[in-house]
């Protein structure tokens, strides 16, 4: 061999044995079973997004980081690894941030990883591209926040977000990147023995036998126990573990929102549809993932009855929940499927007899006469349409269709939705959650749609939708089987508020007749504009049926609709009349 063609193929040897910070990203999502990355392109990621696709990583483009952010917390809370959301600097960060905040807050893993500007500008203030101090601004708003400098440090940053996000009690994770990590180069064969795949990222937290003890003791003392299903529940896919403790113990359950169908609705237990009668007389709750934040009225008030009266048993994995608003006279600190199992595995030495009969009769009379009140209103078929008979094609829909995921956002389409629609299946209603916060629709919807490959339903308030909207887009784009509801009633809560001076529509109004439904037609979707709840059935079955990407604006009443449908109360009122 020649002295040229030596010194090529050693060129190209140490060539070949050198990797770079884009590799070393790539390789430590693929060690730790990533599959999925939403994100949105730009500068510092956009190599970074094409290789992860070159690499087999299926790389979902959005557009606008916020419902990136969103896909890829619900894509955390059904597959319960942690879902990953890349964005570009400064503003693409600060987009991605509500949804990091909003899946802390909702104990969804997720992973916000983002590019940023170089550390020594930033910390100079000398006016970088996007400059912002990008780690700083994350920490108050997610479970923790890392930062990599160096290529060799990529595996263990990559690591420790992963298990951030999944250990304990789940919830959001920052990574931050600046963009002259992914050019550092290093020795191929170092940089792979850089790389960590997590073991045990989540391991169990098996509740101490004294608390198991102390819950049933206080569980055979009651008249009236009642189970609060929380969508802590759904999460942790013990499905089987719940549902035999529920049918052993014979405890009437209340699902929140994002538990239904862990039972389903139409379960002899179930006193969803007796909700207010069974918080407000059980005299000892068993919470099983839920919070007693505002949704449960912070376990006190009207809701519970008689001032401290109501007993609550609480399992939580973690320790700080219990008494964060009233006394948990039996907490109990672990994992939900150890915990839940460790009570039902004590029920036959605790001797359960069982929930006493004229409490469960009470409640089962109780929902009866609910449902035959509900039955009324859902039979209605007038034109315009209101949101019970809206509501009431979709209903049977869902239960053709149980396998289907309902995603569901808005006011009162959202407040009624969650007490019309039955479900059947755990983890198959994906919603506001904890915050309420409105914007998370066609994130959730694409995400379900991948992560699951069922088709989804997305239930939509006119105004909710207007947060996401664009999104229809992305989901004609990536042909997803979507179908998007839209109750149209011309405005937020509804369509007729007027401005007082005449100078403008009402701040709750939008422009009447609007047509959403063109919107898809635009990108090459379906669009359907429907007045009756026939047509709106026939339209949602046929875009089930076809797998096609949907869009359904369906006309409801401008006059239907409430200010903020169940929790006006929380909308302050002025007291002061201004004299003229």
């Amino acid at each position: 061999m020649s002295a040229v063609a030596q010194l090529v193929d050693t060129s190209a040897s140490a060539e070949a044995e050198l990797t770079d910070g884009f590799h070393l990203v790539i390789d430590a999502l693929k060690l730790n079973g990533i599959e999925t990355i939403y994100g949105v392109p730009g500068i510092p990621i956009t190599d970074l997004g094409r290789m992860c696709q070159a690499e087999g990583i299926r790389v979902v483009s959005f557009r606008h980081e916020q419902n990136a952010g969103n896909a890829a917390a619900i894509a955390g809370f059904l597959t319960k690894k942690p879902g990953i959301c890349l964005t570009v600097s400064a503003p693409g960060f600060l987009n991605g941030l509500t949804a990091l905040a909003n899946a802390t807050t909702n104990c969804f893993p997720m992973i916000l990883i983002s590019g940023s500007s170089e550390r020594e500008i930033v910390d100079l203030q000398q006016g970088d591209y996007e400059e912002m101090d990008q780690l700083a601004i994350a920490k108050p708003l997610c479970k923790a926040a890392f930062r990599v400098l160096h290529a060799a440090d990529i595996g263990i940053g990559v690591a420790r977000a992963i298990r951030a996000a999944v250990s304990g009690r789940p919830g959001g994770v920052y990574l931050d990147l600046p963009a002259k990590l992914f050019s550092q180069v290093m020795d191929a064969e170092a940089g792979a023995k850089s790389l960590v795949k997590v073991i045990d990222a989540a391991p169990a937290q098996i509740p101490a036998p004294s608390a198991i003890t102390r819950a049933l003791d206080v569980l055979k003392s009651a008249k009236r126990p009642l189970i609060v299903l929380g969508k802590g529940a759904a999460y942790a896919q013990a499905d089987e573990t719940i549902r035999q403790f529920v049918e052993t113990s014979g405890i009437p359950y209340v699902p929140m929102s994002m538990a239904k169908g862990l039972l389903p609705d139409t379960h002899p237990l179930s006193a969803g549809a007796a909700r207010s009668t069974a918080l407000k007389d059980s005299d000892v709750v068993l919470l099983i993932g839920a919070r007693l934040n505002w949704l449960l009225s912070h376990g006190k008030g009207k809701t519970w009855g008689e001032p401290h009266s109501t007993k609550f048993i609480q399992i939580d994995i973690e320790p700080r929940e219990m008494d964060s608003n009233v006394e948990i006279v039996a907490p109990i600190v672990g994992d939900i499927g150890s915990c839940v199992q460790a009570l039902l595995d004590g029920l036959g030495k605790a001797s359960w007899q069982g929930a006493p009969s004229d409490w469960t009769e009470t409640l089962k009379s109780k929902k009866e006469a609910n449902i035959a009140k509900m039955a009324t209103k859902l039979g209605k078929n007038s034109t315009p349409m209101d949101f019970h008979s809206a509501l009431s094609a979709l209903r049977t829909v869902i239960k053709e269709r149980p396998d289907a995921i309902l995603v569901n956002e808005g006011a009162n389409t959202l407040d009624l939705a969650r007490g019309v629609i039955d479900m059947y299946q755990p983890r198959k209603r994906l919603d506001v959650g904890t915050w309420g916060v409105m914007g998370i629709g066609m994130g959730f919807a694409v995400a379900a749609a991948i992560e699951t490959g069922k088709p989804v339903l997305a239930v939509e308030g006119d105004s909710a939708f207007g947060f996401s909207g664009m999104e229809v887009e992305t989901i004609c784009r990536y042909n997803l089987p979507v179908c998007i509801v839209i109750f149209n009633n011309n405005g937020i809560y509804r369509g007729t508020d007027t401005d007082p001076t005449g100078r403008d529509p009402g701040t709750t109004v939008f422009v009447p007749g609007s047509r959403y439904d063109k919107m898809m037609e635009a990108f090459g979707g379906v669009g359907v504009n429907v007045t009756t709840p026939d047509e709106l059935k026939r339209a949602v079955d046929a875009a089930m049926d076809s797998g096609k990407p949907t869009l359904i604006n369906a006309e409801i009443d401008p006059a239907a609709g409430s200010e903020s449908g169940n929790i006006g109360s929380l909308n302050p009122q002025s007291v002061v009349k201004k004299k003229n």
